[in-house]
């Protein structure tokens, strides 16, 4: 019964103290995650994103209810995904009738530029976090800078490029390279 307790206070937390949405609060997760509780490795967390982001729903959800999965099954995803709700859930509810009024007053708005930064600043954190941990390799660095590149290229162009359709193509060009390489390192084979 405390592993449901730990995983849903733990995911509340998250819940409560993070503004920006689901990328912003992947520093927060794998902090909570990898370096307070030790529930799941780097690599998992690693992981864990790829999937949560390529999966339908929100990325902090997702990766709420693989780790509550991974610790204590189906009620433990059931645990963490309601802690990583329930905040937001209960905020805006009772927001939502002061919600007009409140931004209506004058230095609300300069509060929102402010966690903006913040949030921009969590989800530097969390990708620079990622790319440390990143093997140090060709491939990666390179599928890494083109999945960079590209969408950086594109909406300078106007062009808006897919995550989706990234991942995709990184995943079969990574699948290629290494389906090549191995043919080349057994001699060939006929």
């Amino acid at each position: 019964m405390r592993i449901f307790a730990a995983l849903f206070w733990t995911f509340a937390k998250v819940g409560l103290f993070t503004f920006g949405g689901g990328y912003a609060m992947l520093a927060l997760i794998e902090d909570a995650c990898v370096g307070k509780r030790g529930w799941i490795s780097h690599d998992e967390m690693m992981d864990m994103t790829v999937v949560a982001e390529s999966t339908p729903g929100p990325i902090a959800i997702n990766c709420a209810t693989y780790a509550g999965w991974r610790q204590a099954g189906v009620m433990g995803a059931v645990a963490a995904t309601v802690g990583m709700v329930l905040p937001s859930f209960l905020v805006i509810f009772f927001l939502a009738g002061f919600l007009k009024n409140w931004l209506e007053i004058p230095w609300v708005p300069h509060a929102f530029q402010g966690i903006r930064i913040a949030v921009a600043l969590l989800i530097l954190d969390a990708g620079v976090a990622m790319l440390k941990r990143t093997p140090k390799k060709t491939l990666p660095l390179g599928v890494m800078a083109a999945s960079f590149m590209i969408p950086l290229t594109g909406a300078l162009a106007g062009v808006h490029v897919s995550s989706v359709v990234l991942m995709v193509a990184s995943g079969i060009f990574s699948l290629a390279y290494f389906g090549v390489t191995r043919y080349r390192k057994k001699g060939g084979e006929k």
